[in-house]
């Protein structure tokens, strides 16, 4: 499938927000009133997400791997962000840092000197009945969240995985001991379509797409479709797009609103109606290793994940999926 290039007589052009709403400009969700609905950023009617309910048990987890092969478009961020909302919401997460360099167990604060002489996701892949996942397990500052941590150690198991028997599916033998203990697992990907992230894929229940708005952030949809549908085919056949998430929003700009029409002309109703506006603070929760959830639970960065995690949990939680 061609992505759609967006052109502008195609775009959603909300009008400029004025007085109260201009604070509402630098939040997740820009909402056009009119006569009848109010229209979110992505032009489609606001729904509403409640917050969820708690959950009578918990286990098996839903997996999501967090995946786009262009890097700096959130995917990190997103894992950890949207992780520690689910963790506030009463759900049990554990995050699976699947990048050589350790960006997601970096940002939860385990820096690399902390792993010297432990279990890693690497130990865990390599023979995971010598090393279960539940010996890798490290305990968050975020109560319910747990992380699978990685470093650069990692980046030798592509080479070591490349000979061995069901290769793919190493990852889906790991968690196997610990998907009955968790309500969502998130797996933070690296910036390839690598053997590393087909693991990835091969494990997981659903895709969540973190997507720049910018026109070059489309050029590789198509790759990632077709790896995607490469491993529903042959590897994992439960495997569905969750979700295409659009990050690093500007919505003073044409060229965010075109960008997102032409997503949403490309995958329709996988498209979140939340969106993840720029803000200075994630690099500020990046550089203090906690989530923007814990460092500033009101801002609007805190208020996107938020709904973001409503959002997901109303979809899979209430409707099975998040296209509906």
């Amino acid at each position: 499938m061609t992505v759609p290039i967006p052109q502008e007589h195609g775009a959603v052009k909300p009008a400029p927000p004025v007085g109260a709403d201009a604070a509402i400009a630098d939040a997740t969700i820009t909402p056009i009133v009119g006569a009848d609905v109010v229209l979110g950023l992505t032009g489609r009617p606001l729904p509403e997400f409640p917050k969820p309910g708690p959950v009578k048990a918990h286990g098996p987890a839903y997996i999501i791997s967090m995946t786009n092969q262009k890097g700096g478009v959130g995917k990190t961020t997103t894992t950890i962000n949207l992780g520690a909302a689910l963790a506030e919401a009463g759900r049990k997460v554990l995050m699976v840092d699947m990048d050589p360099q350790g960006s997601l167990s970096l940002g939860l604060g385990v820096a690399p000197d902390k792993l010297e002489g432990r279990k890693t996701v690497y130990d865990m892949l390599m023979d995971s009945s010598a090393v279960p996942a539940t010996d890798v397990v490290m305990h968050t500052s975020v109560g319910g969240l747990d992380l699978l941590p990685a470093n650069i150690h990692l980046s030798a198991a592509e080479l070591r995985l490349a000979g061995e028997v069901a290769r793919e599916y190493a990852l889906d033998r790991a968690l196997a001991t610990v998907k009955p203990h968790y309500d969502y697992i998130l797996i933070d990907c690296q910036p390839s379509l690598g053997l590393l992230t087909v693991n990835a894929l091969t494990s997981s229940d659903g895709v969540l797409i973190p997507m720049e708005c910018e026109f070059f952030a489309l050029r590789g949809v198509e790759m990632l479709r077709e790896t995607i549908s490469k491993v529903q085919e042959r590897l994992n056949n439960r495997l569905t797009i969750d979700g295409v998430l659009p990050t690093m929003v500007d919505a003073r700009t044409l060229h965010t609103r075109e960008t997102i029409q032409a997503v949403l002309d490309a995958f329709g109703d996988s498209v979140f109606h939340t969106t993840i506006s720029r803000t200075v603070k994630f690099p500020e929760t990046t550089k203090t290793g906690i989530s923007i959830i814990e460092q500033a639970p009101t801002s609007t960065g805190a208020v996107a994940y938020r709904n973001l995690a409503w959002e997901l949990v109303e979809r899979l939680e209430k409707n099975g999926s998040v296209a509906h």
